[in-house]
Formats: C-alpha cells, sequence, structure tokens
C-alpha cells in the first residue's frame, strides 16, 4: 500500500472513530437528560416519599451518566486533534498491525471494522504504548512477557 492509500484509509479509520464516539456521546447525553429530567420534582408542595426517593434515584442516575458524557467528548476533542498523517514510527495517529491484529494509536475504542479489517483504539496512556512508542515495523518488543513483532506502522 502507497502512502496515498495509506493516507485515504487512515482518514476513514478517523472518520469511523469520530463516528462512534459521537454516537456514544449521543446516547450518554440521552441517557443523562433523561434522568436529569425525571429527577425534578413538579411545583406542587406535597410529594410523598417514594416520589421523592425516585427523583433522588433519577438524579443519581443522572450522575452517573454525567462521567461518561464528558469521556466521550473528551475523546472525540483528541481524535480530532491527533495527527493521522502516515508515518513509520509508533505515535498518536499511527495504524499499527501485530499478532494478527491493528490497532490505532488515539483513544481507547471498542473493536471495530473498517474496509473490511478489524481495528481497535489504543490509548496513549495504555501500558502497551509505553512498549511500542517509537518502533517501527520489523522491530520487536515485550509485553507482559511474550515477544511480538510489529509487522505495519502506517
Amino acid at each position: 500500500m502507497d502512502m496515498k492509500d495509506h493516507t485515504a484509509l487512515k482518514d476513514e479509520i478517523r472518520t469511523r472513530m469520530m463516528q462512534m464516539e459521537a454516537s456514544e456521546l449521543a446516547t450518554a447525553v440521552e441517557h443523562y437528560g433523561r434522568f436529569l429530567g425525571e429527577s425534578v420534582l413538579d411545583d406542587r408542595e406535597g410529594h410523598d416519599n417514594s416520589e421523592i426517593a425516585e427523583a433522588r434515584e433519577s438524579a443519581d442516575l443522572a450522575a452517573a451518566f454525567d462521567a461518561p458524557v464528558h469521556t466521550h467528548q473528551a475523546r472525540l476533542d483528541a481524535i480530532e486533534g491527533i495527527d493521522f498523517s502516515p508515518t513509520d514510527t509508533v505515535r498518536p495517529g499511527a495504524i499499527i498491525g501485530f499478532n494478527n491484529r491493528h490497532f490505532v494509536i488515539a483513544v481507547a475504542t471498542s473493536r471495530f471494522e473498517c474496509k473490511g479489517t478489524e481495528y481497535m483504539g489504543i490509548s496513549t496512556q495504555s501500558p502497551i504504548y509505553t512498549a511500542i512508542e517509537g518502533l517501527c515495523a520489523g522491530q520487536t518488543f515485550t509485553y507482559n512477557g511474550r515477544s511480538y513483532t510489529l509487522t505495519e506502522v502506517f
């Protein structure tokens, strides 16, 4: 694959990652809003204990969904800010392969497919990134006591 092909593939992978995070963000915002709305008691003066308890439970659930909202927004911001240009060394924005698996150095994600290949995002804060940062295709690294060889970096 030449640089033009790598650039196009990386653009598609980045777009796919943005779509995934945007979808997760929308879901988290929807849940947060729903529970937050259910946590507000109406204007009448008397509320029974069950209404107060339900409102409190909804407020707690809304608070639980607040963190994912911020997490997904931070991931979107991070993906937008990463340089996905072609590279021959492992760095943020690189696509790497080893052990018959493919990874994107950006943010942690679940597995996703792009152009018939399965990828997964790796955070630069992850221990595996520390083991491979700066390496090139063909170089070997050790992770969890096992040796691996980078088969591709672009």
